[in-house]
């Protein structure tokens, strides 16, 4: 059986283009190796089936076989390594993906998102399990997801990494460049198979790479090449412009770049994009205003429940130094009426999620003010998700739900069924902080007993809630609180 699988691996090797046939026979054997085998019969079938697919059931052979610990770590450290034997060096991918791009930078991503889904580097096994839907709203359609890719530990999981911390500080964090190749540990993720390419930036190397868990198509991490933390200034819009100017298909946009109101990993500069239309940036103009500093800029508030500033226009210097001026017009921004606050002593509030796009001749920047300020009322940010919708989300509103879309935890699969047996009348209650919500929507829904009608209701609901996030993210309530702002950055 494990020979039949070997060979169907190597059959998707040369199909997908990672090796060639004259490399089969030294493939084989390196593969041999890791799984602890000495020799290969003649004769075998190659057993037909996806890359993700023949990897698991080789994960699966040598934990039976005591090759390997049936730990998360311990798998996805040997997952990695077969890969990296049907994976090129880097300077023969770097130099590949160079070539394509003189083709055209579609023809480079296409081939390095394609190596990546190949070498099992993106997992998409894993994503595959995500349920994701789109949701009609007043803002148009928002995407959800409810992630289910990234696996839960195991009890003996959790056991290793408590036994097992130490000091180590290589990779000094998970985007820095020293992850390429790295073979891992119990808690540090395998990224044997892992490849990164260089994007010059603006007299700065910057490397391109996707993530393991893509939420969406294409779905790209730009990350610096030194560890430094992250920081939205003028050089963040010029790089971001920069680089949409040397791949006009993709987006580009940058978590904040302070606590709360940014991403997950503040301490590596990093930006993530990728090939998708997000509802935000195609959302329409609420109102445009004249920036007095910047006549030649079309400037205009959009129409979208979080506070978006959108700047137009084909000279990509005229736009960096635009958004520049409303960034430092921002930072020193308070505003009593909307509760708005630019520092606490010395602790500032007030930065910007930047996202930028290139459409034909015109650069756009769309850059969404944030303030982190907390209070008693709302101890985890008062412009965050508020208590009422936490049941639902309570985790930081990052780049990507920025965009319209929205990542919701596991929990929520059983959780919403639950409610649904609730309105239809098939239990007497919910987890007690859903109660409040199933309670409203049993009253809404009073007739509701198809299932694929409920299911549909579930959507919408679900939808409704994200908005909900979103306002509750949002620095400006109504146009009178944005036009004080306007005013001030024209006075």
């Amino acid at each position: 059986m494990i020979f039949s699988l070997i060979s169907g691996l190597l059959k998707q090797g040369v199909n997908k283009g990672l090796i060639l046939e004259e490399d089969w026979i030294y493939v084989r054997n390196q593969v041999l190796h890791l799984l602890q085998l000495e020799s290969f019969p003649e004769h075998i079938d190659p057993k037909e089936d996806s890359i993700p697919n023949l990897l698991d059931q080789m994960i699966d052979y040598a934990v039976n076989e005591n090759i390997i610990a049936d730990v998360l770590d311990e798998k996805d450290i040997l997952t990695a390594d077969i890969m990296n034997c049907f994976l090129s060096k880097p300077s023969e991918i770097k130099a590949k993906f160079q070539t394509y791009y003189t083709e055209s930078p579609k023809a480079a991503t296409d081939y390095f998102y394609e190596l990546s889904k190949n070498s099992n580097y993106i997992q998409m096994n894993r994503i595959n399990k995500n349920i994701s839907f789109k949701v009609n709203t007043e803002y148009g359609d928002m995407d959800i997801t409810i992630n289910l890719s990234k696996p839960e530990k195991d009890p003996e999981q959790i056991k290793r990494e408590k036994e097992n911390q130490s000091n180590i500080n290589y990779p000094k964090c998970l985007l820095c460049i020293e992850n390429e190749g790295y073979g891992g540990r119990i808690g540090h993720p395998a990224r044997s198979n892992h490849r990164i390419v260089p994007i010059e930036l603006q007299d700065e190397t910057w490397y391109l790479q996707y993530s393991p868990y893509v939420y969406y198509n294409e779905h790209c991490i730009l990350l610096s090449e030194t560890h430094r933390d992250m920081k939205i200034n003028l050089d963040t819009f010029r790089r971001l412009l920069t680089f949409t100017e040397k791949f006009p298909h993709y987006f580009m946009g940058s978590n904040a770049d302070l606590p709360i109101v940014g991403g997950s990993i503040l301490s590596h500069d990093h930006y993530q994009g990728g090939n998708y239309e997000f509802t935000m940036p195609n959302a329409e103009d609420d109102f445009i205003f004249q920036l007095d500093a910047f006549p030649t800029v079309k400037t205009a508030i959009i129409k979208w429940p979080m506070s978006v500033i959108r700047l137009t226009g084909e000279r990509k210097e005229e736009l960096i130094k635009a958004a520049e001026f409303i960034r430092e017009k921002w930072v020193y921004y308070s505003d009593e009426d909307a509760k708005i606050q630019a520092h606490t002593e010395d602790t500032p509030h007030n930065t910007i999620t930047p996202i930028a796009r290139k459409r034909q001749d015109q650069f756009e920047l769309n850059l969404v003010l944030r303030n982190n300020r907390t209070d008693s009322t709302h101890p985890m940010g008062i412009f965050h998700p508020h208590e009422d919708v936490h049941h639902i989300k309570k985790e930081n509103i990052g780049l990507i739900e920025v965009m319209g879309l929205a990542v919701l935890p596991p929990r929520l699969i059983d959780e919403l069924n639950e409610i649904k047996d609730f309105i239809v009348g098939n239990t007497a209650s919910v987890t007690s902080y859903h109660q409040e919500w199933a309670n409203e929507l049993k009253q809404k829904y009073t007739n509701l007993s198809d299932t694929n009608e409920l299911d549909e209701v579930m959507k919408q609901e679900l939808g409704n809630k994200f908005v909900k996030v979103l306002k509750d993210a949002g620095v400006f309530k109504n146009q009178a609180d944005f036009s004080r702002f306007i005013n001030h950055m024209n006075s």
